[in-house]
């Protein structure tokens, strides 16, 4: 199957050179995009408008980021837990939930976000040496305290996760399977696990994986391509709609929405090195790593599929 509609972007809006370039968030309030390098354990934070870049840089991974309630700064997951940013590289845990020996497998958080009362799902990857440890999705509630296992899984490197428009379905991506599932999600219950997109079904390449997403205001879904050079829009049956493609790219990573209008698209990318890959292919994708705005005016909007953290 083929994308209806085909855009090509061969410009980054900033050469920003992460190796793990993940996880944009967009502050309508400040104007601000805020994304990471897991890799190394950077937090930026970009003024859209100037282009001005801040950087932190902390002593663990940072995954991913959510914005919290009254504007009280950013949320996020590491490696191993919840956390709050307070500024100057430092972190606040809340929760620790993973068990030792996962942890010592080098399975970690991955990416989560927020539902309409501000409780954090997160999922994390399977452990690459030890393979009875494998993703699960965790859900930590701020207002209880409570963080306990929301799906055990099975999974694989859990990735990007959000909600459509009306909030009653949960989205979940499964990279390594190239499908994104979708549950009934009721007051932070999940039930009816099915698939949503299955990618290779739509004639994806098979060396090429889901990763992260975000959610347009008419319930569609936009999947990054690692190793895929594109970005891909979903219905919410699984067809494929439109498609980005980034000639200049091998790693999409990650895109969310942003700008006044919520027209404007953010995508963050990875090097080509990156986790195991091919040094090699970066001369044929210069712009790996790099990250990019794609003006969709008049085209799209961004609609709201994940809020601020209730802690």
């Amino acid at each position: 199957m083929s994308a209806k509609n085909t855009i090509t972007v061969t410009k980054p809006l900033l050469k920003v050179g992460c190796t793990l370039g993940e996880g944009p968030l967009y502050d309508a309030a400040t104007g601000v995009l805020h994304f990471v390098d897991i890799i190394e354990q950077k937090v930026y934070h970009l003024n859209t408008e100037t282009l001005a870049l801040a950087t932190e840089v902390f002593d663990e991974a940072i995954t991913c980021l959510a914005l919290r309630k009254n504007g009280e700064g950013l949320a996020c997951l590491t490696a191993t837990g919840i956390a709050t940013l307070q500024g100057n590289s430092t972190l606040h845990y809340l929760a620790k939930p993973l068990p030792q020996n996962v942890v010592e497998a080098n399975s970690r958080f991955n990416d989560g976000a927020c539902d309409r009362k501000g409780r954090f799902f997160a999922g994390t990857i399977h452990s690459r040496t030890h393979k009875d440890i494998r993703g699960q999705l965790w859900m930590y509630d701020p207002e209880s305290g409570d963080c306990h296992l929301a799906d055990e899984g099975p999974f694989t490197d859990s990735n990007g996760l959000g909600w459509s428009p009306d909030g009653k379905t949960m989205y979940f991506t499964d990279s390594l399977v190239n499908k994104i599932f979708a549950y009934d999600y009721e007051d932070g219950k999940l039930s009816n696990r099915r698939v949503a997109v299955d990618a290779l079904a739509v004639g994806l390449p098979e060396q090429s994986f889901c990763d992260g997403f975000c959610v347009d205001n008419e319930g569609y879904i936009w999947s990054a391509r690692w190793g895929g050079s594109q970005i891909n829009r979903f219905s919410p049956n699984g067809e494929l709609d439109t498609t980005i493609r980034f000639p200049t790219v091998f790693h999409v990573t990650a895109c969310c929405f942003g700008g006044a209008d919520q027209d404007k698209l953010y995508v963050t990318s990875a090097h080509c090195a990156a986790i195991g890959g091919d040094a090699t292919r970066q001369k044929q994708f210069p712009d790996s790593g790099h990250l990019f705005m794609v003006d969709l005016r008049g085209q799209f909007k961004g609609g709201e599929w994940r809020f601020p953290f209730g802690g």
